[in-house]
């Protein structure tokens, strides 16, 4: 959890020292290496904290840590596709995920959660269902429930499983850190 630690604080060092888009997201190579880190730390910290579990395609692993823990961040790992839940240093949950496919890539850096809604439709894909929406860059990419095959096959979008993403969405708020990794 100490390299995790190091790692937001680096992230946190180039929020400051790089103009913050208008979007929220930063998606400089810098970024993007700090994403990757953060995403290969929470997967050591996903055997410290549930022990050698492999997940399936829509499953997941949540425990109660408490609210003064700290603030809430996501880490995706788009390798493992698996997505993290932390409060503080201390990481609260784990889940399956499907990101994007083939020309519809998950964009990799720092974001923030931009945009809550719970019941949302896009507006690029046949007004398809988005559950539990929260928009991370001005573009439309999101994380949302939706199917959860076990392999990228999104338009961009991270896909959780349901109730990941509706316990997920309640304990976020606008401005948490989403950081994606390849």
């Amino acid at each position: 959890m100490k390299k995790l630690a190091l790692a937001l604080a680096v992230s946190g060092v180039l929020a400051l020292s790089v103009p913050a888009p208008a979007t929220a997201a930063i998606e400089t190579y810098e970024a993007k290496m700090t994403a990757a880190s953060a995403a290969a730390i929470a997967r050591e910290d996903m055997y410290e904290a549930f022990g050698p579990k492999e997940l399936r395609p829509g499953q997941f692993l949540w425990r109660d840590v408490p609210d003064s823990a700290g603030e809430e961040r996501v880490v995706i790992s788009l390798t493992d596709q698996l997505a993290y839940l932390y409060r503080g240093d201390t990481l609260a949950a784990v889940s399956t995920i499907s990101s994007g496919a083939g020309e519809t890539p998950t964009p990799t850096g720092i974001f923030e959660v931009l945009e809550k809604k719970t019941i949302h439709h896009s507006r690029k894909y046949d007004n398809a269902p988005m559950p539990h929406m929260q928009r991370i860059d001005r573009f439309g990419i999101a994380l949302h429930a939706g199917h959860n095959p076990g392999h990228p096959a999104s338009h961009g979008c991270v896909r959780l499983p349901k109730q990941f993403a509706a316990k997920l969405f309640s304990v976020t708020g606008l401005g948490t850190p989403v950081l994606i990794g390849a």
